[in-house]
């Protein structure tokens, strides 16, 4: 079984193209790389420059009324919350400690460029999404996602219950988020025994129970997920504006090294770019989602008046992710002196940097903080849960429950002791979910240019009407 896995993750994560280099090194490109990064540029472009173009449109509905009207119906500001709880919790901690630990500063850079990229992508997947939902009979208000406009390519207007390919997606989903589950409480337990010296166990119980009590009923995830992400993401920018001040001498030196890995000759010759820009897109696809069809499954849910609106609200949420949170958790390892954090990697390097810029409160803080991010990932993913699950299963309490018993206990597993093979199969989901989903973006994004178009336009003439 390792084997076969390994062999698929080595498909979609290992170098599918290298290309030799001066001095011995090789510059690699993997699938996923090949796939997101032309994808990225060409919905991009076919968008205009949406990251610049509509930058302003979207932090104008960031602060539009946030009440969803129906009576179970969510606001496009709360499906931005459940979407930014899961890019704000793995990815934005232990994703990019993982990047940065593999791929070295440069990784950083990349994962800049995969989160622009991402944007045009974001709003291509989110919008169709919300033009594809479908009525929720069990949560109330709408659902959908990938599974739903996969499916609605496929059958051509037919009367199907369920197609090959969108099939396959839910699967490789519901094997992604359950991965996701098992590193999430890894990660929080490794935190708390650093500093607390608290017991993995004791830990993954607390953890498990208090997940138990908020999933299990019917609508707690969204108005749990609206207290705890708007509070932790400002407290934790708060604190890296604190060391960035502090440290404001040593900050050019710090984005010095992030493009000179990035870009550099001796980077190149030894390897390190190719490093850097591996570690780089593949963990800043884990961090901000875009193009793998994770996103999409809260924006089906958005109460918004118009489709394009819930796909700016999901390409906002990337900017969010990984050029500003992001950015401030490679910042906080970085400003620390090298010294301070040598031979580290994983979360003892982030912890070991905290405790360089606050001492031991820092530890704590960053412990506490990240049981925050990963108790929101949580609950966030099994929000995405949600629509596949009922696309393979059928809309019954019975399905919905298993699953998340099913990823409670992967969450109390975890807790216990690291697995490799997790990483590798949350990967390996997350891949085929990417493949799936790019390959019916290229040609159904059509539909949601013209949704862009049609909703700049009425933008514009609400402007001239004023």
């Amino acid at each position: 079984m390792q084997a076969i896995i390994d062999f698929i993750y080595g498909l979609l994560w290992n170098n599918l193209i290298t290309i030799p280099l001066p001095g011995g090194g090789e510059l690699g490109f993997p699938l996923m790389v090949l796939l997101l990064v032309p994808a990225g540029i060409y919905f991009t472009i076919r968008t205009k420059c949406l990251p610049v173009r509509c930058m302003g449109e979207m932090m104008r509905i960031s602060v539009e009324k946030k009440k969803g009207s129906g009576k179970n119906s969510i606001s496009g500001w709360q499906t931005l919350v459940v979407s930014t709880a899961t890019r704000v919790g793995m990815g934005n901690m232990a994703g990019v400690v993982a990047a940065i630990s593999a791929g070295g500063p440069g990784a950083v850079f990349w994962m800049w460029i995969t989160a622009l990229l991402g944007m045009s992508t974001a709003y291509i997947e989110s919008t169709l999404a919300h033009m594809h939902r479908q009525s929720d009979p069990l949560y109330g208000g709408t659902r959908g996602g990938p599974a739903q406009y996969i499916h609605a390519f496929f059958a051509k207007g037919k009367t199907k219950k369920r197609v090959v390919m969108a099939t396959v997606f839910a699967v490789a989903g519901l094997l992604c988020w359950g991965g996701i589950s098992q590193v999430i409480a890894n990660s929080v337990s490794s935190a708390f025994e650093y500093a607390f010296n608290v017991k993995p166990l004791i830990t993954t119980i607390i953890l498990v129970v208090i997940s138990a009590v908020i999933v299990l009923r019917k609508n707690a995830t969204v108005k749990v997920l609206d207290i705890i992400v708007p509070i932790m993401a400002v407290f934790y920018f708060a604190l890296t504006l604190f060391v960035i001040i502090s440290n404001a001498a040593s900050l050019p030196s710090v984005f010095g090294r992030i493009f000179a890995e990035a870009f550099s000759l001796k980077a190149v010759a030894g390897g390190g770019l190719g490093a850097a820009l591996t570690y780089g897109v593949q963990r800043g696809l884990f961090s901000n989602e875009a193009g793998s069809g994770s996103a999409p499954c809260a924006a089906a849910a958005a109460d918004v008046d118009h489709s394009a609106k819930a796909g700016l609200f999901q390409s906002f949420g990337v900017f969010i992710d990984s050029i500003i949170i992001c950015t401030c958790t490679a910042l906080i390892m970085l400003l620390a002196p090298q010294d301070a954090i040598a031979g580290l990697e994983g979360m003892p390097l982030l912890q070991a940097a905290m405790h360089h810029h606050f001492g031991q409160p820092g530890v704590i803080f960053i412990a506490i903080t990240l049981w925050l991010f990963c108790f929101s990932t949580f609950i966030g993913v099994l929000f995405y849960a949600r629509s596949v699950t009922a696309y393979l299963f059928g809309d019954n309490w019975a399905s919905q429950t298993g699953y998340k018993i099913f990823s409670l206990i992967m969450l109390f597993i975890g807790g216990i002791a690291a697995y490799t093979i997790v990483w590798q199969i949350s990967d390996i989901g997350m891949g085929i979910m990417t493949i799936i989903n790019l390959a019916v973006l290229l040609p159904m994004g059509g539909q949601a240019l013209k949704a862009l178009e049609e909703y700049l336009s009425i933008r514009k003439a609400e402007k001239q009407a004023k």
